[in-house]
């Protein structure tokens, strides 16, 4: 079926429903980031392939929104799909809620597929709603209805992630969890988001990608924990579950659990972090309790022996994309080397990485006006070849049973522009201004962000995606809740607490040109207290050389060029020890002082 095709067969059931409008998320029931198949109902049906967007169609209308990383990428795969594109934060575009608001009939229906749209989604679009007495039905699957080839549910297996790596046992953590449950004067807590589980109870996973989880709930009181997850996926660590005292029941019975829950209390909620649809189930003899979700913040703050692992992860992570930016200055001189080669390659070079599992994301690969788009993704047949001359832009990472990575390097090929190097140094000096922050504690990222931004605003440019976000371990390259940006979700207010780990990823992206970005995992580190309170600074963890070929030492102030010096002392410091003789001497050429 073509787009228009879906389209039309959606229009179908939504005339039969009664339903006027028919909303449709990129999420699935845990707000999880990167989807399995079966999961894919807003790609499946607009052929938008971005990560993120909305989507709401009409009896004669359909639009998706998209953010600004995926503005360039959304025109090409939306054309001739008769799908509008809303770009998101651009002047004169409403948000979703409004725009459905204005153009139904007062009592209209608006459907969506309940399991899919979080809770406090579900109130933002009521608030506008209510306005023209719209109603909400959250119990129609109509994509699934009409996707008559759907991929199954997932049948991925956990498996242990050892005491070695994690650093702490299941008790522990339940431990830490109820301390934290007595604080939010919580008597039972919900744990949906599948990181989550996955860290508290100690396992790891297949039914996701980029993210290795399996789908499960868990419901904790202050005396028992269950763990909602099939038996095929337990099958290797159920007997560790149940030693632990971990009460297994199987993933669907979570619903009946608690529409039939007896007792009184009150049940602890992250309404971002939970979907209508199971709301709906609780009882009325629980009161709901909202706040952040616990376990988000707590495995967010990284302990002493994560912190440990993490660093020894990232310097085989970065000795692995450091040969391979040596091989493509070399190889693209001579071989005809196009985009999708480079994920082939770093793959090639870290599968015998100790601890290695897979990729974090899919490797972005982009070669010049490519590097514009911020989350390109190369196609085999459709990408483009790499030429001795220019910007090549890999951002990349990988999940190690000791850690997770995310980097981003643009190096030159070749000849470029006074333009181009002006571009990168100016990415550069935003990274550093980050990177050379001290501040107050209880500072969010928001408070931080302007350092980075700062260079490139004081010459009337910007980069329109976040600074940082925080990063996983031994999961999700993108965790909730830390991040970096000037315009957060509520959510993203969050203090920047000892042991969280965060990327420092500023950027220049111009169309029709090239794109470059620098990034690297910073953490949060104590500096010292005094009468003024405690300060704290950001450790980089991540070390891989920067293109001096690409930087115009004179946009750099003296702290710039000292940082830029040390920071390349320290990457050979840590990277020689992977290095032969010629890899050495080539990374001793590439860190060399400036």
């Amino acid at each position: 079926m073509t787009t228009v095709e879906k389209l039309a067969a959606l229009r179908e059931c939504m005339k039969r429903e009664g339903v006027d409008a028919y909303i449709i998320l990129t999420s699935d029931a845990h707000v999880t980031e990167y989807l399995p198949d079966y999961w894919q109902c807003r790609k499946w049906i607009s052929g938008f392939t971005g990560s993120a967007g909305a989507m709401v169609v009409t009896e004669s209308e359909a639009h998706l929104w998209i953010d600004g990383r995926y503005w360039i990428s959304g025109e090409e795969e939306l054309r001739g799909t008769t799908i509008n594109m809303q770009k998101m934060g651009s002047d004169g575009v409403l948000p979703l809620q409004e725009w459905v608001k204005d153009n139904l009939k007062e009592n209209a229906v608006v459907g969506v597929d309940g399991r899919t749209m979080p809770v406090e989604l579900y109130r933002n679009y009521q608030k506008e709603f209510k306005k023209k007495k719209l109603k909400t039905r959250l119990d129609l699957d109509l994509v699934g209805e009409i996707w008559k080839d759907r991929p199954a549910f997932p049948k991925g297996k956990a498996f242990e992630h050892d005491i070695k790596f994690a650093g702490k046992t299941r008790p522990e953590k339940l431990a830490a969890v109820r301390e934290r449950m007595v604080k939010e004067g919580a008597d039972y807590y919900l744990v949906s988001p599948l990181d989550g589980n996955a860290w508290l109870f100690n396992y790891r996973g297949t039914d996701t990608p980029g993210m290795p989880t399996i789908y499960a709930y868990a419901f904790i009181s202050k005396t028992e924990a269950i763990l909602f997850a099939d038996d095929s996926k337990l099958v290797d660590i159920k007997a560790n579950l149940i030693k632990d005292g971990i009460i297994i029941k199987n993933y669907d019975e979570i619903f009946d659990f608690l529409k039939n829950f007896k007792d009184k209390g009150n049940l602890f909620i992250d309404t971002n972090k939970l979907c209508a649809g199971i709301l709906d189930n609780v009882p009325e003899n629980l009161t709901i309790f909202e706040g952040a979700d616990i376990v988000a913040w707590l495995k967010s703050q990284k302990n002493p022996v994560e912190i440990e692992n993490l660093k020894k992860c990232h310097a085989r992570e970065c000795s692995a994309v450091t040969k391979f930016i040596k091989w493509v200055k070399e190889a693209v001189k001579s071989q005809d080397i196009y985009e999708t080669d480079v994920q082939g390659k770093l793959d090639e070079l870290r599968k015998d990485l100790e601890n290695y599992m897979k990729a974090s994301f899919p490797t972005i690969a982009a070669y010049m006006e490519n590097g514009a788009q911020m989350h390109y993704r190369p196609e085999e047949g459709k990408c483009a070849k790499l030429k001795p001359e220019g910007f090549l832009l890999v951002d990349t990472g990988g999940l190690y049973y000791d850690g997770t990575t995310d980097i981003t390097r643009t190096f030159v090929l070749g000849n470029i522009n006074d333009e181009m190097k002006r571009d990168f140094t100016l990415t550069l000096k935003s990274h550093i201004g980050l990177s050379m922050a001290k501040f107050l504690y209880g500072a969010t990222g928001p408070c931080l962000d302007v350092l980075a931004r700062k260079p490139m605003w004081d010459v009337g440019m910007d980069f329109k995606s976040g600074t940082g976000h925080g990063v996983g371990y031994a999961l999700n390259v993108h965790e909730s809740p830390p991040g970096i940006r000037y315009n957060p979700t509520p959510a993203g207010l969050v203090k920047l607490e000892e042991g969280m780990t965060i990327t420092n990823e500023p950027g220049v992206y111009k169309e029709g040109k090239w794109g470059v970005r620098t990034e690297n995992t910073i953490l949060v580190v104590k500096e010292f207290t005094n009468t003024d309170g405690t300060f704290m600074r950001f450790d980089t963890i991540s070390f891989c050389p920067i293109d001096l070929k690409a930087v115009d030492k004179s946009l750099l102030s003296d702290c710039e060029v000292k940082w830029l010096n040390d920071y390349h002392a320290e990457t050979y410091k840590v990277l020689s020890p992977f290095m032969n003789d010629e890899e050495k001497a080539w990374l001793k050429e590439e860190t060399r002082a400036i």
